[in-house]
């Protein structure tokens, strides 16, 4: 007969299995519209384009977070972490990975937003790759540091998932925190912020608003505001009076990320939603044409 796991300390039955449910769910969801995204980019030749390679690598990272969060339910339910220490040190690297290629993707798509619509640029093939690849470049630059030193990772408050170790507050990790902070979350946001105005203002001076261009930042503040707050706080006060159960909201938010950038970068995309469309229902979409328009 097997004897279930005890709980985690601070947790009660319902509490593991409601977050367990939750990490389920969004892994599902996040994957499937993601995934779709993906195919669709390849098997619908009007899509593949130099900026929807941009939203490929969006999707292809979020893909990532949500088999990092499938992986953090199945460990949930079983009310313990089964990979030991070295499963959990992947697991931190690979959450953070896919993560920071995540955001910087979204920076990526931002700036090429701003040229598509305020300097009528078009953006090349290998201008694309390039961003691409140095999006997920710099993303593994910055995940590596915890293997080498810099910062570590250690287990969620549920101990059933890694993710960067804010419980000790030291040298050590309020410097890597403020690299990182600056670097992953404080520049791609005012790129974002920066591109999204100019193109408010264009918008505005032809009164035509081809898509709400204060979501994207939106969608960077709520999901990863609350956990980037989290980390900072822990830089200069010691974080663990803060009861388990409310330390995991914050990585429970941030694991929307997936699902809520289908909308915003696939689904939220008139064309793209019509190549999505056509792959469903082989009915082919009008325009051949295919860019990074929203609604």
């Amino acid at each position: 007969m097997v004897t279930a796991h005890p709980l985690p300390e601070g947790f009660t039955e319902i509490e593991v299995f409601a977050i367990g449910t939750a990490l389920l769910v969004e892994a599902l969801l996040g994957f499937c519209l993601n995934g779709l995204t993906i195919i669709s980019f390849r098997k619908i030749k009007e899509l593949r384009t130099p900026s929807n390679l941009l939203v490929l690598s969006i999707a292809l990272a979020d893909c990532g977070i949500c088999i990092n969060a499938f992986i953090a339910a199945f460990s949930s339910f079983l009310r313990y972490w089964p990979y030991g220490s070295d499963g959990c040190q992947i697991h931190g690297f690979h959450g953070f990975l896919t993560a920071l290629a995540s955001i910087s993707s979204s920076a990526a798509v931002a700036w090429d937003r701003y040229h598509h619509y305020c300097t009528r640029s078009r953006l090349q093939w290998s201008t694309a790759a390039s961003m691409m690849v140095f999006a997920w470049l710099f993303a593994a630059f910055w995940s590596v540091m915890p293997l080498l030193g810099w910062g570590e990772y250690d287990y969620e408050p549920l101990r059933t998932c890694c993710t960067l170790d804010y419980s000790k507050g030291d040298r050590n990790y309020v410097t890597f925190l403020f690299a990182l902070s600056t670097f992953n979350f404080m520049i791609p946001g005012f790129i974002m912020l920066t591109a999204y105005q100019s193109i408010h203002q264009k918008f505005r001076k032809t009164g035509h608003f081809k898509f709400n261009t204060g979501l994207p930042l939106k969608t960077l503040v709520i999901c990863w505001g609350p956990y980037c707050l989290l980390c900072s706080y822990a830089a200069v006060e010691n974080v663990m009076f803060i009861p388990p159960k409310y330390r995991m909201i914050p990585a429970l938010v941030a694991k929307t990320v997936p699902t809520v950038d289908a909308f915003v970068y696939a689904l939220g995309n008139e064309n793209y939603r019509g190549g999505i469309w056509q792959f469903l229902t082989g009915q082919k979409i009008e325009k051949a044409e295919v860019d990074n328009k929203t609604k």
